[in-house]
């Protein structure tokens, strides 16, 4: 009944794949290829995350 209220998780784990991504292109922009590659990794851990529980809904 008020599943209209409730939050996204998936919602909200794009979000921060997205910004994790935006603030890794501005790390490389600016030279700072350590901080790149860390907001990557931790960009496609989220990816696997969300992977997951789209494959946990399909099912």
């Amino acid at each position: 009944m008020f599943s209209l209220f409730k939050s996204n998780p998936l919602k909200k784990l794009q979000q921060q794949h997205e910004s994790l991504l935006s603030e890794a292109f501005q790390a490389q922009r600016n030279g700072n290829i350590r901080l790149y590659s860390t907001l990557t990794a931790e960009a496609e851990a989220v990816r696997e995350k969300i992977d997951a529980l789209k494959n946990e809904a399909a099912h």
